[in-house]
């Protein structure tokens, strides 16, 4: 992998010295010195991963943008400050009016649902241009005559702030996302649903991840999952599947916190827990609801074991895998990108150019959003026997010679 703002990224994260990195992360010292001083620019995705975990980010701070996808500053135009406008109203502004006659609750709740599912399509663009008119129309139903319809205007603006939520995070927006974000957290708290804050606490979990802050994602993610369980949530479909992401959550960040052991006993349990959801009675739209099912669990697994440098796992894990008809296209395109480090960390450089190849048939959208997309290929490109199909990748993928 190569980038040349890598050493600037790693000066910019560092509070610990060259040795305590080195010690943390496994890499040598003379590495991180080249890549602080700029007399080496680039690194292997195992050297990254190590560095990640040392400095406790995500790989991804460390990836950079993918050359596919433009870093011109488009995030921050007209349609991403009316995303802006919409979390956070401007300073003594109107209150929100009362829905006209011709409003229906049904159809916001089908539009948020789209919306959700639009973002698990990578198709960003659109949500984005949808999401002021969502949060709107939200905050218009909090103004309802009943207390019925002001708990379900109050639900609707949860959901709503939360895929904006989630599309800031996308747009590297991280501290716009938990406004965001706690600004849901406020609704579902004046709504009627029992599992609309759970939902957003994990969503805040991994925004928290994405900063770093690791201990605070572990926290809160055990909290609200040891919250529903105390409440007996976990007996409905929808109420398991909101704990059991909670929990592949929480796994997630002992994982990144260094105690692999930890996170893949929480696996372990989760994965047994979501062989219950299909026995239990489905309580609403899908596409509302966390996403937890043996095959999510399944890929979250596949994850951590390829990250925490067990490929041969992976591929253990990943081998005859079925996905169920609900997996959103973003989890299969992980599980694709994990399959495709797996092999090469492995040294199956050919098994890695056709998972991927695979990935670019079933997701292409996503493929290009992933920096780990564009890292796979430029390690396989460094290799001297180049399989066939990595020059048709690289160039969709806008990787340079």
């Amino acid at each position: 992998m190569a980038n040349e703002d890598l050493g600037k990224t790693l000066r910019r994260l560092a509070s610990l010295t060259q040795e305590e990195l080195a010690e943390r992360s496994g890499v040598s010292v003379d590495v991180i010195r080249q890549l602080e001083q700029g007399r080496k620019h680039s690194a292997r995705l195992p050297t990254l991963h190590a560095l990640a975990n040392g400095l406790g980010v995500e790989l991804t701070t460390l990836l950079g943008d993918p050359p596919a996808v433009s870093a011109s500053g488009e995030n921050d135009g007209p349609r991403f400050v009316a995303v802006r406008r919409a979390i956070m109203p401007a300073l003594w502004g109107p209150a929100p009016e009362p829905p006209g006659p011709d409003f229906s609750m049904n159809s916001l709740r089908e539009e948020i649902a789209d919306g959700w599912t639009r973002y698990h399509s990578a198709e960003f663009d659109t949500v984005m241009k949808a999401l002021p008119d969502l949060i709107s129309d939200a905050r218009s139903a909090t103004a309802s005559g009943s207390d019925d319809a002001r708990r379900a205007g109050f639900a609707a603006l949860g959901k709503a702030l939360q895929l904006a939520g989630h599309v800031a995070v996308r747009m590297g927006k991280t501290d716009l996302a938990l406004i965001s974000l706690e600004r849901a957290i406020d609704a579902a708290g004046r709504s009627s649903d029992p599992l609309l804050l759970p939902m957003i606490v994990n969503s805040t979990a991994w925004t928290y991840q994405r900063q770093g802050r690791l201990e605070d994602a572990l926290g809160i993610a055990l909290r609200a999952a040891d919250d529903m369980a105390d409440a007996g949530h976990t007996d409905t479909a929808d109420g398991l599947k909101v704990w059991g992401a909670l929990t592949m959550s929480a796994a997630t960040s002992a994982a990144r916190s260094g105690d692999y052991e930890r996170a893949a006993a929480m696996m372990e349990t989760a994965e047994k827990e979501a062989a219950r959801v299909s026995k239990l009675p489905d309580g609403g739209d899908n596409r509302m609801v966390s996403v937890f099912s043996p095959s999510s669990v399944r890929i979250e697994r596949v994850r951590l074991a390829v990250q925490y440098g067990h490929p041969q796992d992976a591929l253990a894990l990943a081998k005859g895998m079925r996905l169920s008809k609900d997996t959103p296209p973003s989890w299969r395109t992980w599980l694709l990108l994990d399959v495709a480090r797996a092999h090469t960390d492995t040294g199956d450089a050919a098994g890695a150019v056709k998972t991927l190849e695979s990935l670019r048939r079933v997701a292409p959208t996503w493929m290009q959003h992933h920096t780990l997309a564009v890292a796979i290929v430029r390690d396989l490109r460094a290799l001297p026997n180049q399989p066939p199909g990595l020059r048709s990748l690289a160039e969709f993928l806008g990787v340079c010679e």
